[in-house]
């Protein structure tokens, strides 16, 4: 890289920024995981261990490899490991107030030059850098779970954002072994803006009765080569952060097809989220396998 890069801040140590976290250490970049308390600092340090224990199992990586992926990442509970790094990324809940809080506290304590990222599928960038002093260096990246499996990243730019910091973040992109999208700021971008009413039409089709739910991911995945069926790939992001993506753009557009599905609404309320509580549109064990599948619907394929 022209750039150098050696150490990254990622902000928020959920599903997401473990992922992005592990990918990174994978590249040889030393990375720093925030979190509120030690008590979630244990609890994410033993879920990111049992995640790289499953790509084993799935010879996806080696013990050795696991070994140097842990060696490369930190875990702290302030944002003193911000002050020294050469990018940092926020990875909390899509909650405007929460994000924007964090982006002025990385812009108050880094360097003005380097890449503040802003990880998020719907919001404005635009927006939540507007009350930095150095609004130039925020731009978006919205990476795709997992993180260390998918291909595709969408750079995001701001309505401020300066071309070099942009051009810094596709560098980023390539090292990770992403292809970065290009993408200029609008309400879901491309991935999210295109799959949600893909999404909601397909329990619309539930809902109605045309087919079940487990038919209609088989017919679209035998179809169309999906890898996974869309109602299955909702379950597994969580039908909760479906609906507020959904909510949050048809208030943002004002597009009918994006208002939320009376289903989701009832599954959201009933608390079946999908496979973080075990039942969604299917039911899910513990380490997340559905376990109600057709008999023509091949686990390889997901």
């Amino acid at each position: 890289m022209s750039w150098e890069l050696h150490h990254v801040s990622i902000i928020g140590a959920g599903m997401m920024g473990r992922s992005i976290a592990t990918k990174i250490a994978q590249e040889g970049i030393n990375v720093c995981l925030k979190e509120i308390t030690m008590e979630r600092v244990e609890e994410t340090r033993k879920s990111l261990e049992e995640m790289l224990d499953h790509q084993i199992a799935r010879f996806n990586i080696t013990q050795a490899e696991k070994k140097a992926i842990l060696s490369r990442i930190g875990w702290v509970t302030q944002f003193d490991c911000a002050s020294d790094c050469d990018l940092a990324i926020e990875t909390v809940q899509e909650d405007f107030e929460l994000k924007r809080e964090i982006v002025q506290e990385l812009d108050r304590r880094m360097p003005p030059e380097h890449p503040i990222v802003i990880n998020t599928s719907t919001l404005s960038i635009t927006e939540l850098a507007a009350s930095c002093r150095n609004p130039e260096r925020v731009l978006g990246m919205h990476f795709l779970y997992p993180v260390t499996s998918t291909r595709v990243v969408e750079v995001v730019r701001g309505q401020l954002t300066r071309d070099e910091v942009y051009d810094h973040a596709i560098e980023f992109a390539r090292l990770l072994d992403k292809v970065p999208i290009k993408v200029f700021e609008m309400p879901g971008f491309v991935t999210t803006r295109v799959v949600l009413p893909l999404i909601n039409e397909a329990m619309h089709v539930v809902m109605e009765g045309v087919a079940t739910a487990a038919d209609v991911d088989l017919a679209l995945k035998l179809g169309y080569d999906f890898r996974t069926g869309p109602l299955e790939w909702a379950d597994r992001v969580g039908l909760d952060r479906i609906f507020n993506w959904m909510q949050h753009m048809f208030q943002e557009t004002g597009e009918a097809r994006f208002r939320p599905c009376p289903l989701l609404k009832r599954l959201v309320r009933a608390g079946l989220l999908g496979t973080k509580t075990g039942q969604g549109f299917f039911t899910y064990d513990v380490n997340r396998r559905r376990l109600d599948r057709l008999p023509d619907d091949k686990p390889g394929l997901v």
